[in-house]
């Protein structure tokens, strides 16, 4: 969870860098962009799936715990995050994001079979995917009707995800399970905003590459389902 809010600052760091120009794209271009972006994002939850999948049959994740995961978890995102936006101009860019989400398929296998060992961790499984979808409609719907500008919110969100991998730091270390309970409800929080913010992006004309986009929406969705199985797993979950 920690490395994933790291993830999510490298995008935000990088839209505080672009000039938006609001201006000069059409509302037909912000609509196909938006579009563009729902098709590659629904497509990008198959080889998440997939890869979550064969992470739990084989058993790779157990494999690669501890400071091996996480090295190859940095080497593989921060990677498929360069390659990401380096192709993303051409075709090549959806094969590249489509690759990187099977591997965060992988990445995430060994968190959903931490929960699947729990008498009722499949329910836990699909309330955890329910309710990240829920969140998600719900800001895409809160998107679509609210006119305020709300490019000013990334800051604060910024700001926010910064102190969360402050908090799971030291929770590292002290091992408090009413401190991950406050972390993970946190962190539904201020990746939920997120969306609606990267959202609100793409209908503004602020992102004009539904590659890009689709990558913000994409660790948004990301944070939110691990910070909600781990919820989940904490208050529900029934061992045998």
């Amino acid at each position: 969870m920690l490395i994933a809010y790291i993830l999510e600052i490298n995008m935000n760091e990088q839209y505080q860098t672009i000039d938006y120009p609001y201006a000069t794209l059409s509302e037909e271009a912000r609509n196909r962009v938006l579009r563009n972006t729902y098709w590659l994002l629904a497509m990008s939850m198959v080889p998440t799936v997939l890869g979550a999948w064969i992470g739990i049959a084989t058993g790779l994740t157990y494999a690669m715990s501890g400071g091996l995961g996480t090295l190859i978890f940095l080497v593989g995102a921060f990677g498929g995050i360069y390659a990401i936006e380096k192709t993303k101009e051409s075709i090549t860019g959806v094969y590249v994001l489509l690759g990187f989400t099977f591997f965060m398929g992988l990445m995430l296998s060994r968190m959903i079979a931490m929960v699947l060992g729990f008498k009722n961790g499949a329910e836990l499984v699909m309330i955890a995917f329910g309710g990240t979808a829920g969140v998600f409609f719900l800001m895409a719907s809160v998107s679509s009707v609210i006119k305020r500008d709300l490019s000013s919110l990334g800051k604060w969100l910024f700001v926010g995800v910064v102190m969360l991998m402050i908090g799971s730091l030291i929770n590292l270390f002290v091992a408090s399970t009413a401190g991950m309970l406050v972390i993970s409800v946190l962190s539904i929080g201020i990746f939920s905003a997120f969306m609606l913010y990267d959202l609100k992006q793409i209908i503004d004309g602020g992102e004009t590459n539904y590659i890009s986009a689709t990558l913000t929406l994409y660790l948004d969705i990301i944070n939110v389902f691990q910070s909600l199985l781990a919820l989940l797993g904490i208050l529900g979950g029934e061992r045998d």
